[in-house]
């Protein structure tokens, strides 16, 4: 953002002598400049008695385009933008670069045909952004306010004004929350995302943890490319949709492990996962299920928050776009893409083309202004 030293107009009292005019207020104080827009009053006294009053102006730049989350929906909105000259500025969130971060390698993105690491290719697609203008700054939003047609984010201490803002701050798997799950997720055996990963665990057995309709479909899935698949649930029956669940108990592939309550996960000496350990919910006894993957598939949390009160979102927390559209809103000027809307397809591609469609929206939008 844009900053200008403050022109301070001082009225001071020293000794019964009038001064005035300090040009900047890091001569008195830590604070050296500013953005400017209103009217502010602050007093400062130094140990001495001296006693100074400050009328000054605080300016809060208008960006034109402000993008929050730097996954591939972030990125890809900051690309288009940045390349209609609108110099997005892009909000980083606490995970920089999104899920995909985590991940070892991803290989069904268009374009790489050996594949590639999700933190090279998150890299890759920052630079790119970067290479076209966009501004990244480090802020997690909490608040958004609307004033008119001016959008205002909170962000702790700051304050951001834009035009038009572009929603693209994900979701979060939810996870089971035992021992050896962080240790092992993202590359050593711990997944949230068959589509993604199921192809690196060819011929080998993995457990599916869950018992909707996302974990039937990860098993069944699972079963193109897996020499078994073991479907933990923690009661005697599936809450799946009865076709899923009826598919997924009947396939030879999947075994059920009912009843069951996952306790840890655990690695082999190399630090990979070999095995998940288990409790029947019923009778106490505990064992282990050998297996290279453990998918946890029960369900997703978006990150949306921020935006209750101002953005419509289903009981789930799902941004609800405009009928019609995929990204628009409910606010002229305010467009949300990637997985904190689509909690179907939550895929790289899916995300980056929403991420292009929402800047597409939001230059439209600016230049009938």
């Amino acid at each position: 953002m844009p900053h200008m030293n403050l022109a301070s107009g001082l009225v001071g009292a020293c000794g019964g002598v009038q001064a005035r005019a300090l040009r900047c207020f890091g001569s008195v104080g830590d604070v050296q400049q500013f953005p400017l827009r209103k009217f502010l009053r602050i007093k400062w006294s130094a140990p001495s008695s001296l006693s100074f009053s400050y009328l000054y102006t605080v300016h809060i730049t208008m960006e034109d385009v402000i993008i929050l989350g730097t996954g591939c929906a972030g990125l890809t909105a900051a690309i288009y933008t940045g390349r209609a000259q609108l110099s997005p500025l892009v909000l980083e969130g606490t995970q920089p670069g999104g899920q995909l971060t985590t991940t070892s390698e991803v290989e069904n993105f268009p374009g790489f045909p050996e594949g590639i690491d999700g933190y090279t290719m998150m890299d890759n697609l920052r630079k790119q952004a970067a290479k076209f203008g966009a501004r990244y700054e480090h802020a997690k939003v909490d608040k958004i306010e609307l004033e008119g047609d001016v959008k205002k984010l909170y962000a702790g201490d700051k304050v951001y004004e834009a035009k038009t803002v572009i929603v693209a701050t994900g979701a979060r798997p939810r996870l089971i929350g035992v021992p050896g799950e962080l240790e092992m997720f993202g590359g050593k055996g711990v997944t949230t995302c068959a589509t993604c990963d199921g192809a690196f665990y060819r011929d080998m057995e993995v457990v599916v943890v869950g018992g909707g309709d996302s974990a039937a479909e990860e098993a069944l899935f699972l079963t193109r490319f897996c020499s078994k698949v073991t479907l933990i649930h923690r009661r005697d029956a599936l809450r799946a949709s009865q076709i899923m669940a009826d598919r997924a108990t009947s396939h030879p592939k999947i075994e059920m492990a009912w009843n069951s309550l996952p306790q840890e996960i655990l690695a082999d000496e190399k630090g990979f996962t070999r095995a998940i350990r288990v409790k029947d919910a019923k009778s106490g006894e505990e064992r282990e299920i050998p297996c290279k993957g453990a998918f946890i598939a029960i369900g997703h949390i978006p990150n949306t928050d921020f935006v209750e009160g101002v953005l419509e979102r289903d009981g789930d927390g799902y941004i609800i776009p405009n009928a019609g559209s995929q990204v628009k809103t409910e606010h002229a000027g305010f467009f949300a893409a990637g997985d904190c809307v689509d909690h179907v397809y939550r895929q790289a591609i899916t995300a980056a083309g929403m991420g292009c469609q929402a800047a597409i929206e939001a230059e439209r939008y600016l230049s009938e202004l």
